[in-house]
């Protein structure tokens, strides 16, 4: 199991918080707070519940948790050393975590707008998806219905700052161009690109600047948007989710759209796909970018696709 989270059961010790500093004398009943505050009691129970033994990883490595979760997963059974894997990202709301990132002023006054001019912040969510990952011949073999394939994972961290990325998103180039070798795609091949987008003013320029020094003259071509207008910022979850997005839409056939804004950024030198569009998706790129410079890309593609 390879599961990654940001804020973990952040609710939990706020409410153990609460109850020792209102009801300082109360030691009953809070026990159970502080055993399953803990990531790892969290995802023993879900391997309880599934029946599922081996190693289990969990990964807290900011907003790209969930992705990193998954290509780790990925790895695993690329590797060898697994067959298959249940892989995933979960974060839920709390107080706290709503209060640090408004200390950083990283909250939108007014509605999340990714890419565009006068993007003033994110919105949090919250969520939580999980995949089962298994080797291709396997899943055949036993007739599963194969949702889409993962070809490539890139990872990197471009240590720049505690909480800004690099305003050229040196290091997302990094990850993209590092799950594109593996997948064995060239950025002309890429049909979609599920951006980060958070909606805050550093992160959409950086990575709007990556996607345009990776792609190169293919970047006119490019169509691009960021789901987390719609569905808020999920931290430690958005990248697992974003993935099952991503696979929606290749069953589907369509481009999940941006929210509309009427102007976007200049740095969006790329088709910034703001309506819901049919079309014959076949090679995604899904960005996940988080705090401390770590950036995770997965490259996926349609089920019925050779490998390049």
């Amino acid at each position: 199991m390879s599961f990654g989270t940001s804020a973990a059961a952040m609710s939990l010790g706020e409410a153990y918080y609460k109850v020792k500093t209102t009801q300082p004398r109360t030691q009953g009943g809070l026990a159970h707070l502080t055993h399953l505050y803990q990531p790892a009691s969290q995802i023993r129970l879900l391997a309880d519940a599934l029946q599922v033994s081996g190693p289990v990883h969990i990964i807290a490595n900011a907003c790209a948790s969930g992705s990193n979760a998954i290509g780790n997963a990925f790895h695993l059974i690329k590797s060898g050393r697994a067959r298959r894997a249940v892989a995933g990202g979960y974060d839920a709301l709390s107080q706290l975590v709503f209060a640090g990132f408004d200390s950083l002023q990283a909250l939108s006054t007014t509605m999340p707008r990714p890419f565009a001019a006068d993007r003033d912040g994110l919105a949090l969510g919250e969520g939580a998806a999980v995949l089962t990952l298994e080797r291709l011949e396997d899943a055949r073999a036993r007739g599963a219905s194969i949702l889409g394939e993962i070809t490539g994972y890139g990872s990197s961290t471009d240590l720049h700052h505690l909480t800004q990325p690099h305003p050229e998103g040196l290091a997302a180039i990094q990850s993209m161009t590092a799950a594109c070798q593996e997948a064995n795609w060239s950025p002309g091949q890429v049909d979609y690109i599920n951006a980060h987008g958070t909606g805050t003013p550093l992160n959409d320029s950086s990575e709007g600047a990556a996607i345009c020094q990776w792609a190169g003259d293919a970047v006119s071509q490019m169509r691009v948007s960021s789901t987390k207008g719609g569905t808020g910022h999920l931290l430690g979850g958005a990248g697992a989710v974003e993935a099952v997005i991503c696979l929606m839409a290749l069953q589907g056939g369509w481009i999940p759209p941006n929210v509309p804004i009427p102007n976007p950024d200049p740095v969006c030198q790329f088709d910034l796909v703001q309506n819901p569009t049919d079309f014959p998706i076949r090679r995604i790129l899904s960005n996940s970018f988080g705090f401390g410079g770590a950036n995770a890309t997965l490259a996926l593609q349609h089920p019925d696709l050779e490998p390049a």
